[in-house]
């Protein structure tokens, strides 16, 4: 029989240490509460582990879960079997996400939190307004975004929210291909501007710039200079003495007393060994598939059908962006070469298309932005040859000679997508999967098709002699960007989670990853769950745990 353990009591225990974890561990063990922090991976080290190996990242998952240890399922319709799928993998170590991500960090609009009240009813979808709006979130934008020296240049985004602070770091330089992008640009009368980067381009707290590199994506930086909540809140989290991490541990059930609250966590370590660790507060910060699985697998007499789930809404209205884009190739003997593994990842990128225009055909819009094609062991295309001279003439032709405009797609909640718990499919634990059933709507085809469609127009502009656009047909999990399967709402009959990311059903289990957004943004969204997981911890801290309340407005009585 396994060993059994149990640790002393602590103020908190927050599960799961990337992006939104890594915050919630700064933010409270600063405010001087005692905290634990457990993380399904292993706590590795920049300059330790990391490097510029694309077989070791690319190819052999060095930073992402064993597919076949922890698998996925995936269907379309409710009639069919899901079938094992890598559905929007996400790192697991500590720090999460932000080891491998390319560091985009645009701001949301205001217009996000509004989707219900600007479009009301669409059929098919379940739009639902934010319980709190752009200018709540701002101060915390604000805090992200000076505390990992966010490189970009304010206002450069014409239609962006007010902001409170300047970027505290330069924009990164143009590279080639991105000033492909800016030159079409500014002859279609489009407003381009650096995309934001979480990433130091002068000293910013002790850490240096370096020699940056586009092969950044899917790797480890092994210079710090990218920001990463494991070098920098987890590390000011441990300084305070306060914290306790926890790393390799697998946790399986959110404990729950006679009471109905919740009284701790159950894990097993490397070791095998299971461990109870009793909290005053549970945070869960896992990502929205593997919080939404951990909920619905922590049954109990007071919730049979999972955790804080009397609404039934735990799991359904799952939303995943999708990254679509456009290739564009030039001539090897005509134009000059774009230099794909110089720069970064993404050059310039725009917002025009972001707001509602009903001309399009669809509603809402997203970020788009130009970028090298990918890592050159792993370059694809449409038509690539797979063998021989032609395999290599192709790369050594097109490597040098092409880019791709990308957006992320600004997918609508449907209460029918979902992640539950797969009948039949087993982890290494032995316990149900998660099971994601996602058909894209209608609205998500016509925003894929006419943006690519676009980028093409702007690739053409800028000189490109052939193009080729990558479209929607379903949804296929190839981004980390989870949200929406335990939405934010003031009725608790139509939403899981409060407007502090506390449960309904549960006053001391507080949810602070991407599963409490109502609606997906058009953007990519770790910062404003970074901003949102900081808002909800200081409310921990300063009203929940101290005996206040404090609700805002619309919320009921």
């Amino acid at each position: 029989m396994a060993e059994h353990k149990k640790p002393d009591p602590v103020d908190v225990v927050i599960v799961g240490l990337g992006a939104s974890g890594g915050t919630a561990a700064k933010v409270l063990s600063e405010a001087g509460l005692k905290v634990v922090g457990l993380e399904r991976g292993p706590y590795l080290r920049n300059h330790e582990h990391f490097s510029g190996d694309e077989l070791k990242f690319v190819n052999r998952s060095y930073m992402w879960p064993d597919a076949k240890l922890t698998p996925r399922t995936r269907r379309v319709e409710e009639d069919e079997e899901a079938q094992p799928y890598p559905f929007s993998m996400t790192p697991q170590l500590v720090g999460g996400g932000t080891n491998h991500w390319a560091g985009w960090v645009p701001r949301p609009r205001p217009s996000d939190f509004l989707q219900r009240t600007l479009h009301g009813d669409v059929d098919g979808l379940s739009l639902a307004d934010w319980p709190f709006q752009y200018e709540h979130l701002e101060p915390y934008l604000t805090k992200i975004e000076w505390e990992f020296g966010v490189a970009g240049i304010a206002g450069a985004d014409k239609g962006e929210g007010f902001r409170s602070k300047p970027f505290p770091s330069k924009p990164l330089p143009p590279t080639r291909w991105g000033k492909k992008f800016y030159q079409a640009a500014n002859e279609m009368g489009i407003n381009a501007f650096p995309i934001p980067h979480a990433m130091v381009t002068n000293e910013h707290k002790g850490r240096q710039p370096f020699n940056r590199t586009s092969f950044w994506n899917q790797y480890g930086d092994p210079s710090g200079a990218r920001s990463n909540t494991a070098t920098t809140f987890i590390p000011e989290a441990l300084a305070t003495g306060r914290f306790e991490l926890r790393s390799d541990c697998f946790v399986r059930e959110v404990k729950v007393g006679k009471d109905g609250r919740a009284t701790g966590v159950v894990y097993v370590d490397g070791s095998g060994a299971e461990f109870e660790q009793d909290a005053r507060v549970v945070v869960l910060a896992m990502g929205a598939i593997e919080t939404a699985r951990l909920m619905l697998l922590s049954q109990s007499a007071q919730f049979p059908d999972g955790l804080a789930n009397s609404s039934g809404l735990v799991g359904k209205n799952a939303t995943f962006h999708e990254y679509l884009f456009a290739i564009g190739f030039f001539d090897n003997e005509i134009d000059d070469p774009l230099y794909g593994w110089t720069g970064n990842y993404i050059s310039g990128g725009t917002m025009d298309f972001y707001e509602t225009d009903e001309s399009r055909g669809h509603i809402g819009g997203c970020i788009v932005s130009s970028s090298q094609t990918c890592h050159p062991i792993n370059m694809v295309f449409p038509g690539r040859p797979s063998w021989g001279q032609a395999f290599k003439d192709a790369d050594r032709t097109f490597f040098n000679y092409a880019m791709k405009i990308g957006l992320i797609l600004h997918d609508m909640p449907q209460e029918r997508n979902r992640v539950d718990l797969d009948p039949t499919h087993k982890d290494f634990m032995g316990l149900p999967v998660a099971r994601i059933t996602h058909r894209a709507h209608e609205n998500d085809r016509a925003m894929g098709k006419w943006q690519v469609d676009k980028n093409i127009e702007i690739l053409e502009t800028a000189g490109a002699r052939k193009t080729i656009p990558v479209y929607l047909d379903q949804v296929t999990g190839n981004t980390c960007h989870q949200h929406g399967t335990a939405r934010m709402g003031f009725d608790p009959s139509t939403s899981v989670l409060n407007e502090w990311c506390q449960t309904h059903d549960i006053d001391n289990v507080f949810v602070v990853d991407g599963s409490g957004f109502p609606t997906s943004l058009g953007v990519n969204p770790t910062l404003a769950m970074m901003a949102n997981a900081w808002r909800s911890c200081e409310y921990i801290a300063e009203n929940y745990l101290t005996g206040r309340v404090e609700r805002l407005a619309g919320a009921h009585s």
